[in-house]
């Protein structure tokens, strides 16, 4: 601009939209003026009296909030071309919860998602928030086609993109305004504590909406307290306790159904960055998002102070089951489908009071941790060998599928101490040369079980000497017992544990545990079925096909539920997580992939421990790469390529059905979780996090 002097002096016209009013500002500016005066020049240019404090300014072309108030435009490089909002940074947005619930919450969609999800948990009581995170809710269509490779830091807002895939300046009309920012019936944007609408019918998918009855401080938080004293009325706590029973009908109309291995790994496309916020990845006001656990490692589910928390994780888990998001056999189903029963009933029957049972069992617990502390030391000069390794010796059955053949397996001898297997012709020759000899670790381990017909097997892939693959191996057992302790010792020795460990058996104990509940109980309530519930909303539709009538499904459920009677509510809960997690299929989350060189489209499993590389179309494993052994991982922006150092080999792949930056986050994610100490008072460190998934070179 041109002064009376005939000077000029370096300032140009900004425009902004104010969003709440849906009016437009034309701003004189120079490129030095901070955002903070920014602000300032906006509000008193608008004279309208209201409280500003919530606003931001905003620039949809590079989805950027500019919340340093302290730096200038030049800084941020907004130029006279550019147009800013200067919009509300809570708004309403509609969160969907495990258990298919939807809660109505004021949020900053200013701050990054795993500030948003630590604070979500924190009105919801539920502890760990590094566990889960948001989803963007996918339409059933985007589960048939690939994504396609992106690495775009800075995501367009929906409506923002001319069809070249250029970004142009969006016309600001009030409908384009009003769709972005759709407000909720009231202008209150106070943050509250959770509470049923007296208007809401009492379905899983009504809404629970927050009222503004207790006081959040200055930055948005809310005031120290218990969780369960302040922020939840006994209605809505018992909500997120123990939910609602949803029909199958209802909640398929909100779930996937992936059809293949496939759709399973398109789901993931969903996720959404932790270290950007909500408004720069596109979501807007009144969305509906998922929450949803993410990372499969959970620390310590204490009954006593984690309530929610397992009731979530159990309807996380029960509705990727019924989905067919994660596969089980027919006799595992029955037994789901019994205990999710099980837990139905008991939730309308008065429970043990946690408080007081928690309490004695800790004091139990005392006694007989001072108890074994005092028999060890007593021991240790008794013991004349301590540093002998158990083993396992017994003659089983070996097979080695090759591409044309039948299964024909063999009876061999197996010997196996700490990490190695070896196989004998017999066990006079255990002198002599084995057969065959390998070590376990980093071998995959799956299952293979069905009781009705006594058939115990254990699958094992077996790394390949040249580094080429994976070869395949069945070992089949005679007896459960035989199984339980063969399978447990597998799966300690494939991270690296021997039969020495003090976790082997209560893994024992856990395999033993869910073959017992699968066994056929003849009881009078199964004999005469009384259709009391609807047998198709406990068990995924292809078993419901595979049945006569409805009343033989129930007939097997009720048998299946005659071994898990004796067990209340939790216990019920605490039983069907850990069997979930028995699965092969658990905790593996899967990624369409190229690797770099090759036109193949292949299958990535990240899990909390490894990276698996499998076959698209089979699902067969491929090769393993242990976290243990990895170096580093990062993100080649560039190429749009992961790239993760291990000890032997180096890994570099293109994503083709997500962002490279969610699979990175994974990585880093688990590698964050496994780094927690056994203090329960330690800090979640965000820092920490956002560098190990960050992504940069």
């Amino acid at each position: 601009m041109m002064t009376t002097d005939g000077l000029v002096d370096g300032s140009w016209e900004l425009t902004i939209i104010v969003t709440d009013l849906q009016v437009e500002r034309t701003l004189r500016v120079k490129g030095d003026l901070h955002i903070g005066a920014v602000m300032l020049k906006l509000v008193e240019s608008l004279d309208f009296p209201t409280d500003w404090s919530d606003h931001g300014l905003y620039w949809p072309e590079k989805s950027l909030w500019l919340l340093r108030t302290k730096s200038t435009l030049d800084q941020y490089g907004v130029q006279a071309d550019c147009r800013l909002w200067f919009t509300p940074m809570h708004k309403t947005l509609q969160v969907m919860l495990p258990d298919l619930q939807v809660i109505e919450m004021q949020i900053n969609f200013s701050i990054n998602i795993f500030r948003v999800v630590v604070k979500i948990c924190k009105e919801l009581g539920i502890r760990h928030p590094e566990e889960l995170s948001l989803s963007r809710k996918m339409d059933k269509e985007e589960l048939k086609r690939n994504r396609g490779v992106s690495a775009i830091r800075r995501t367009q807002v929906p409506g923002l993109s001319s069809p070249n895939g250029h970004m142009t300046s969006p016309s600001y009309d009030s409908a384009t305004l009003g769709s972005l920012f759709r407000r909720s019936g009231t202008s209150d944007a106070s943050q509250g504590t959770l509470s049923r609408d007296s208007g809401t019918p009492r379905s899983p998918f009504g809404t629970l909406r927050l009222s503004p009855s207790y006081p959040f401080n200055a930055n948005g938080t809310m005031s120290p307290g218990s969780v369960h004293s302040i922020l939840f009325d006994g209605a809505i706590e018992r909500t997120l306790t123990n939910s609602p029973l949803v029909s199958v009908q209802e909640a398929f109309a909100r779930l996937y159904r992936p059809r293949n291995l496939a759709e399973k790994a398109r789901i993931n496309a969903g996720w959404l960055d932790s270290s950007r916020s909500l408004l720069e990845q596109g979501v807007c006001e009144n969305d509906i998002i998922l929450l949803r656990f993410k990372f499969f490692t959970f620390y310590e589910l204490t009954p006593k102070y984690d309530a929610v928390r397992i009731n979530q994780i159990y309807e996380q888990a029960k509705w990727s089951l019924i989905s067919e998001e994660i596969d089980c056999t027919e006799e595992e189903m029955m037994i789901f489908a019994a205990l999710q029963l099980q837990i139905q009933q008991q939730s309308l029957l008065p429970q043990p009071d946690l408080e007081r049972s928690l309490q004695t069992e800790d004091e139990v617990d005392a006694a007989l941790n001072d108890l074994q502390v005092t028999l060890e030391g007593s021991t240790l000069s008794d013991t004349t060998d301590i540093t002998q390794t158990p083993e396992l010796r017994n003659y089983m059955r070996f097979f080695k599928p090759k591409k044309v053949t039948f299964k024909s397996f063999k009876r061999y001898f197996f010997v196996f101490k700490e990490t190695v297997l070896s196989i004998y012709r017999s066990a006079e020759s255990v002198d002599q040369n084995p057969v065959l000899k390998f070590s376990i670790r980093g071998c995959e381990v799956t299952s293979d079980v069905n009781l009705s017909s006594q058939k115990f097997n254990i699958k094992l892939f077996v790394p390949s000497e040249d580094g080429g693959g994976m070869t395949e191996m069945w070992i089949r057992q005679d007896t459960e017992e035989q199984y339980a302790h063969w399978m447990a010792a597998f799966r300690l020795a494939s991270k690296g544990r021997t039969m020495a460990d003090s976790s082997y058996e209560s893994e024992v104990r856990s395999l033993q545990s869910f073959l017992s509940m699968q066994h056929p109980v003849s009881s009078p309530t199964a004999a005469n079925v009384d259709l009391q519930f609807d047998p198709a909303n406990y068990v995924a539709p292809r078993f419901l096909n595979k049945v006569k009538s409805v009343k033989q499904l129930a007939r097997r459920i009720l048998e299946a539920q005659s071994n898990v009677q004796g067990l209340n509510l939790m216990e019920a809960k605490m039983t069907f997580i850990k069997a979930w997690q028995s699965l092969p299929e658990y905790g593996l989350t899967y990624f369409i992939i190229k690797m770099r060189g090759s036109k193949k489209e292949e299958l990535l499993a990240v899990t909390f421990n490894r990276l698996v590389r499998m076959d698209l179309a089979k699902g067969d494993s491929l090769k393993t790469w242990r976290f243990q052994n990895m170096k580093e991982w990062n993100v080649n922006w560039d190429i749009k390529e992961v790239v993760v150092e291990f000890e032997e080999d180096r890994v570099a792949f293109h994503c083709l059905t997500a962002d490279c930056k969610v699979v990175h986050e994974f990585i880093g994610g688990y590698i964050f979780l496994s780094m927690r100490s056994g203090d329960r008072n330690q800090t979640l460190n965000e820092e920490q996090f956002q560098k190990l998934t960050g992504g940069w070179l």
